[in-house]
């Protein structure tokens, strides 16, 4: 699809504020809540001793899923969905992280959307439950392969979650999440309420009454933000709290959730990705930029690169906005 010069600027910021929420989340998690006025940054660390900028799973595994929609491919397919699960599930055998769900899944798991689903259904049942947040911050990357169709967003939002947890909320956060990305893209305006009418009738007003709630609360009333509903009331209550008119919100809202305590990495890349689609590329802190690298192998400029592929299919919209086709290391990720 064409996008006009500022859909495309917000465009390419999607990954890139996912990730650098998530790098600076990370040396956070479960450090707080902390004071308002103590100053964070990418500074590496935490339980699994991330290197300064280092991005966590939540962002690894929207990799695999922009790559698809970059050459063109519906996230709703099962074949698409067979190649995702065959990065994932390699990337699980070396990562030496990933939570409770997503680590039990996609380490037991046949390499295909069909053994992935299997084994997370296998998982929920022997636990019980299965409503973590590891399905929410990879949904950037579906926002980006369906910013001209709202519908196709919400299935394959929820296609794309259920692969690896099963709860309804957790498919719901998704679908919400990523149609507030789209919005954000699309409009320019931050409204986490657009997609209820998507949702099942039935389900609208319990939504509703979660983003009131969170408007009231701050970061740090949300203890249980490992569960997908308070990451999503988590990440909405720090956007709530630093919104402005000014762009510098990109650095303050991550900044919040950081602050918040608890899964700091996963509310803090929530927030990145949302923020970055609506104040676009340039608001996200150079210096960020600069540092934020991980799995598999990739940096800042290869995910401006890879939001942009995404965005437009795999077809390019001009030199000028795309650059080159491929750069060298997301060649010699296929």
């Amino acid at each position: 699809m064409k996008l006009t010069p500022a859909q495309h600027d917000r465009s390419a910021g999607v990954l890139l504020g996912l990730a650098c929420g998530d790098a600076l989340g990370a040396g956070y998690e479960f450090a707080g809540p902390l004071p308002d006025s103590t100053p964070v940054s990418m500074r590496g660390g935490g339980g699994f001793h991330w290197a300064p900028g280092e991005w966590t799973d939540y962002t690894a595994m929207a990799v695999p899923l922009a790559l698809a929609a970059a050459d063109g491919g519906d996230l709703r397919d099962e074949a698409v969905l067979d190649g995702v699960a065959v990065q994932w599930v390699g990337w699980a055998k070396s990562a030496p992280y990933g939570g409770i769900q997503l680590g039990a899944v996609l380490s037991r798991s046949e390499p295909t959307a069909a053994g992935v689903r299997r084994m997370a259904r296998e998982q929920h049942e022997r636990n019980g439950r299965s409503a973590g947040a590891g399905s929410l911050p990879r949904t950037a990357a579906v926002a980006l392969a369906y910013l001209d169709d709202p519908g196709a967003l919400a299935d394959a939002a929820r296609l794309v979650s259920e692969l690896t947890h099963c709860e309804t909320d957790t498919g719901d956060a998704c679908v919400l999440w990523g149609l507030a990305i789209r919005h954000a893209v699309m409009e320019g305006e931050l409204d986490l309420r657009v997609g209820l009418p998507l949702l099942p009738a039935g389900r609208r007003a319990a939504w509703a009454a979660r983003f009131a709630y969170a408007e009231e609360k701050r970061p740090a009333d949300f203890s249980n933000n490992g569960w997908v509903v308070q990451t999503l009331q988590g990440a909405w209550s720090a956007i709530t709290h630093t919104q402005g008119t000014d762009a510098g919100q990109v650095r303050r809202a991550i900044e919040a959730a950081a602050r918040g305590g608890g899964e700091t990495d996963a509310v803090a890349a929530t927030v990145g990705a949302l923020v970055a689609a609506r104040w676009g590329l340039a608001e996200v802190p150079t210096s960020w930029r600069r540092l934020v690298q991980g799995w598999p192998g990739l940096r800042g400029v290869d995910l401006v690169r890879l939001s942009m592929q995404a965005a437009h299919r795999g077809e390019a919209a001009d030199a000028d906005e795309v650059g080159e086709r491929r750069g060298v290391k997301l060649r010699a990720l296929r």
